[in-house]
């Protein structure tokens, strides 16, 4: 099953909560949801911040959508829209890649809208990903950057994520349980 709009036997978890830090919400996606965020087109009361969804949300929301057409719902290792606390505004997307791998090492990436960078809201939703990640069972997560995102870097080393090397193009980043 390859048609990302063929996902009728594939069900949304009702169990995976929303994963609370003290100023963010991490909304597990459904199926709809990321579907509104592949057509950058959102229902009526989807509160979205200015430049959301932006390219790289669009992306891993289509990958959620493949990854539970090929592999099922994809539990707690799903795609999660970040929103402010308060008033519920998306600024940006945070999740999984899929499930762990063999070694049981999950595999994150995150992304927020320009307007709201610098805050420490990038950090501080990995934290909450990472103290996810823990609790479903990983035994740890994983996450890389362009050499140049100096930002990345030091979200990924404030969320406790440890350099592990790099190659030409990507810094790697490692946090094993």
């Amino acid at each position: 099953m390859n048609d990302l709009n063929d996902l009728n036997d594939v069900s949304d978890v009702s169990d995976v909560k929303t994963i609370e830090t003290d100023r963010l919400l991490l909304h597990p996606l459904t199926r709809e949801e990321a579907r509104r965020i592949v057509d950058a087109e959102p229902a009526p009361g989807d509160r979205w911040a200015e430049g959301y969804p932006g390219p790289g949300d669009a992306r891993g929301a289509q990958n959620f959508l493949r990854g539970a057409a090929e592999r099922g719902d994809p539990g707690d290792f799903r795609a999660y829209e970040i929103r402010l606390r308060d008033g519920g505004t998306a600024v940006g997307g945070i999740g999984f890649h899929g499930p762990p791998d063999e070694h049981g090492i999950a595999t994150v990436g995150y992304g927020l809208v320009p307007a709201v960078r610098g805050r420490g809201y990038a950090s501080e939703a990995l934290r909450g990903l990472v103290d996810r990640a823990r609790a479903a069972g990983a035994a740890g997560v994983r996450g890389d950057a362009d050499l140049d995102n100096t930002a990345s870097h030091r979200v990924m080393e404030a969320a406790g994520l440890l350099c592990d090397g790099e190659d030409e193009r990507l810094r790697h980043y490692r946090l094993v349980f």
